[in-house]
């Protein structure tokens, strides 16, 4: 039975079916599965749901169908909360002065001063008449649009959607750039990143047969550690009396061996004898080998940093100006450290809510012009504080609201091809419009001193119309490159 979502009670059962959002706030009450909750909490890992688990609101079923209990209503759900953050982030969103406000601010003034002297002067008030002919302002009321259509028309071509063309005009001047961590600086999936094997067992072995079980598991870890084998060429077999109780692990047999998967704390309770064999527990997650009841290893695994992450951060600095990098994240601080280190970001935050994340962007955009790039629900009132808010792929319709720029295709070197050409747009719509100016007020003095008629002016205008907006064109070609780490 549908209800709407307005209607449920404290107390109330629902069922979430596989791939649903996850409608409210509650605990599970039955059903064994998996919810992704990274676009809400920054955790990468698909978190596991057992009978007494709490669900978040806006998390994502996994494969499985789970019924909960409805532990708060929809309107004090955390997607509500952060719902209301998001439009109190309004206020906080900063007020653009467009380039063409700038350089009109100057131009007029001096327009109007050059013919109203060339009249009280010459006592002829055509003059005033030839020198507001000339001064019309186009190129700034059409060369600077039409880099800016140009630039967004190049951006697109390169799966870069522009959804605020102000902040074309403001990517050049951005002193500080935030960071989200999970989908962001990483992959926003687990990576096997260690393997660590006791003496008498070969890595490469092992290997083969713990991703020979792994293959048929829909464990969150199972991907990484089969693509693990993948990518070290190992052969991958054949399972049988394949067992996967929520909570115990995984066994099964292959070649002849009995292989469990299962976690420390799991293989502790059950064996304590064994914890002197294990290695000492570090951070990202773990899982536990034995072979035929011995231990065999211990996998550690991690969200994967993108390959680009530390070459696209060091470079910030020395092409674009950068002065302060930051790394907010609603994980766990000792993951926000690994991966800042990583990559070289010296300021993190970790365990941040997007309250928290909101108020260090508003503080920080204050300062100075920033630019914060994220991926998720829980970043979307901090895309709208920053002065340019730069949103990763189709995850959630609300962080693409919430964003100026939308990269579709979800990477770093997108960020930086944006950059150049937000650069390049600002350049070429400054040289159009300002080359455009001075032509002007070269066109200006010769008809104050009477040696341009209207008529004449209006034509040199249009002449100087033309130039501008050809040379404004030149953003949509593309350069050789746009990538320059």
């Amino acid at each position: 039975l549908d209800v709407p979502l307005a209607d449920v009670q404290i107390g109330d059962l629902l069922l979430v079916l596989p791939h649903d959002i996850c409608p409210i706030d509650g605990t599970v009450v039955e059903g064994h599965g998996v919810m992704d909750e990274s676009y809400l909490t920054g955790e990468p890992y698909m978190m596991s749901k057992t009978p007494g688990s709490t669900v978040l609101s806006g998390s994502i079923n996994g494969e499985s169908a789970l019924t909960i209990r409805a532990e708060k209503l929809a309107i004090d759900s955390r997607y509500a909360k952060i719902m209301e953050v998001m439009q109190s982030s309004q206020q906080h969103r900063p007020n653009i002065r467009r380039l063409g406000d700038q350089l009109g601010a100057f131009y007029t003034p001096l327009a109007v001063a050059l013919g109203l002297a060339a009249w009280a002067i010459s006592g002829d008030p055509v003059r005033f008449l030839a020198v507001m002919v000339v001064a019309t302002p186009c190129p700034l009321l059409i060369a600077i649009p039409v880099a800016i259509i140009g630039s967004i028309s190049l951006a697109a071509r390169r799966a870069i959607i522009v959804r605020d063309p102000a902040v074309l005009e403001q990517v050049d001047t951005c002193k500080s750039i935030i960071f989200d961590k999970t989908g962001t600086l990483t992959y926003g999936k687990p990576q096997l990143t260690e393997q660590l094997c006791a003496d008498d067992h070969d890595p490469h072995v092992v290997l083969s047969l713990v991703a020979s079980l792994e293959q048929y598991s829909k464990h969150p870890l199972a991907e990484a550690i089969v693509a693990a084998g993948r990518s070290e060429n190992v052969v991958i077999q054949e399972s049988s009396q394949m067992s996967e109780k929520p909570g115990e692990g995984l066994r099964g047999v292959v070649a002849g061996k009995e292989i469990r998967v299962t976690s420390r704390q799991k293989l502790i309770a059950a064996q304590p004898e064994i914890s002197d064999s294990l290695p000492e527990q570090a951070g990202g997650l773990e899982c536990v080998i034995l072979i035929d009841g011995r231990y065999a290893a211990t996998y550690r695994l991690r969200d994967a940093p993108r390959r680009e992450g530390a070459l696209f951060v060091n470079h910030l600095g020395r092409r674009h100006g950068i002065e302060r990098v930051v790394l907010l994240s609603g994980d766990r601080d000792s993951e926000v450290q690994y991966l800042a280190n990583l990559v070289g970001i010296s300021e993190y935050f970790g365990e941040q809510s997007p309250e928290d994340k909101l108020n260090f962007v508003s503080r920080e955009t204050a300062r100075v012009k920033t630019m914060f790039v994220g991926d998720g629900i829980n970043d979307a009132p901090a895309l709208m504080a920053a002065t340019v808010g730069i949103a990763f792929g189709q995850n959630s319709d609300v962080t693409s609201e919430a964003a100026g720029v939308v990269i579709m295709d979800s990477s770093l070197e997108k960020v930086d091809e944006f950059m150049h050409i937000s650069r390049r747009m600002r350049r070429i719509a400054v040289q159009s419009a300002v080359g455009g100016m001075a032509i002007s007020i070269v066109g200006m003095l010769i008809a104050s001193a009477g040696y341009l008629s209207p008529v004449a002016g209006a034509v040199t205008q249009e002449v100087i119309d033309v130039v501008a907006v050809l040379n404004a064109l030149r953003v949509a070609i593309p350069p050789k490159s746009l990538i320059d780490f």
